[in-house]
């Protein structure tokens, strides 16, 4: 295939259509690779990437070849699929994705119905690279919701969710109840289901009857984990907690991951752009309220004393006022620009919201431009932190890692 990446892009990244039918169509006509290895199906809103991490490392310790499958990527789609941390390159994306097209024939033949959406492609491609790789086991994350994700289509060993918050209202729902309901579409019928302890009220007691009505086996995790994290930001701990939870759970169903091999996964986990450094900048997606909350929790007790400048830009469907009533009081100055991508905020909408909080705030045409002037206005003792968007610190982190 002469270029994967164009081909990809041509199915319409941002398109959205609820259901599995096309998938498990998919699934079916590619011999279910899916059902070559035991899977844990990690959803919820806040922290299921780092989740995912923090998981795929304590098995990659504890000796299994792991497959790892998470959404959206940063700066390249190949970072989405990974075997024992090794990205998916592009020769063998090319092949899965023409299997997936010889398979499934009515995928381009058929009406608009009919096609696989970015997502489900993404999914297929996912599903079939880690059969074919001879994975033993795989940490899949949920893409958007859960009950009709593409990633829903499979029957996990271990099903964990981590923390539910308001995002995608406009698809999910504008109540945390609702949300929790779309979260917990990913439990099955004697599949154990762990949640994460730190809910807002509603969530967990949704949850809980969900599995319960669904016949899924329930724990919630500690609320905390006490051993060492490789991941910035006490918000951490908790994720960690789940994860070593739904690890534990999965070691009872039949795959082999020792507490030794929890603590080392969960004590060199990385996971890019969540409160990463990188040329001297913080690069945090903190793309809702609750993740603004935690990245302004976590600032003054990774740079005590230093203030902060925040390069930020949000996509036009998210809670931008919750995101910077979160952050006005955690920042000196907000540099502000849109992310690239057409889902974006103009900068210029949140520069009055910015002075109302009782933040200064600049405009910027780029990210270039932002970048340098936050540099400039920190100076030696400043912080430049970039949040508010995955697709605002993907550009950031592919444009710092080009001058390292």
């Amino acid at each position: 295939m002469d270029d994967v990446h164009r081909y990809l892009d041509g199915l319409q990244p941002l398109a959205m259509r609820f259901g599995l039918e096309r998938v498990e169509r998919a699934l079916d006509a590619l011999g279910h690779p899916e059902r070559a290895y035991p899977i844990l199906h990690v959803g919820g809103t806040n922290g299921k990437g780092s989740t995912c991490a923090m998981a795929a490392a304590a098995l990659r310790a504890a000796g299994h070849r792991v497959g790892l499958y998470t959404s959206p990527h940063l700066v390249r789609f190949n970072e989405r699929i990974q075997v024992d941390g090794v990205e998916i390159d592009d020769a063998a994306l090319a092949a899965r994705v023409e299997a997936i097209r010889r398979a499934c024939p009515w995928h381009e033949a058929g009406g608009e119905g009919e096609r696989l959406t970015y997502f489900e492609f993404a999914t297929l491609a996912a599903l079939l690279h880690l059969a074919e790789a001879g994975v033993s086991v795989a940490v899949v994350e949920v893409g958007l919701g859960g009950r009709f994700d593409a990633t829903s289509a499979v029957v996990p060993r271990v099903t964990a969710v981590a923390r539910i918050g308001l995002d995608h209202t406009q698809l999910l729902g504008d109540t945390v109840e609702q949300v929790a309901f779309e979260k917990a579409g990913i439990f099955k019928p004697g599949v154990p289901a762990v949640v994460h302890a730190v809910q807002p009220p509603g969530a967990l007691e949704v949850l809980r009857s969900e599995a319960a009505r669904r016949g899924a086996p329930f724990t919630v995790a500690p609320a905390g984990y006490d051993g060492r994290i490789a991941l910035a930001g006490a918000h951490q701990r908790a994720n960690a907690a789940l994860a070593a939870a739904a690890l534990r759970a999965l070691g009872a169903a039949g795959v082999e991951v020792g507490e030794d091999a929890i603590a080392a996964g969960i004590a060199g986990a990385r996971w890019p752009g969540r409160l990463e450094e990188l040329g001297g900048v913080l690069l945090d997606g903190a793309h809702n309220p609750q993740g603004a909350a935690a990245l302004a929790a976590a600032l003054p007790a990774l740079r005590p004393g230093r203030p902060v400048e925040l390069v930020f830009g949000v996509l036009a469907d998210k809670d931008h006022a919750g995101m910077l009533g979160a952050l006005a009081p955690a920042v000196r100055r907000l540099h502000l620009v849109a992310p690239a991508s057409p889902r974006a905020r103009p900068a210029a909408e949140l520069q009055a919201l910015a002075a109302a909080r009782g933040v200064a705030a600049d405009v910027h045409a780029d990210l270039p431009a932002a970048l340098a002037c936050a540099r400039a206005a920190a100076g030696p003792d400043g912080v430049v932190c970039v949040a508010g968007s995955l697709y605002l610190v993907g550009e950031a982190r592919g444009l710092l890692a080009r001058d390292l």
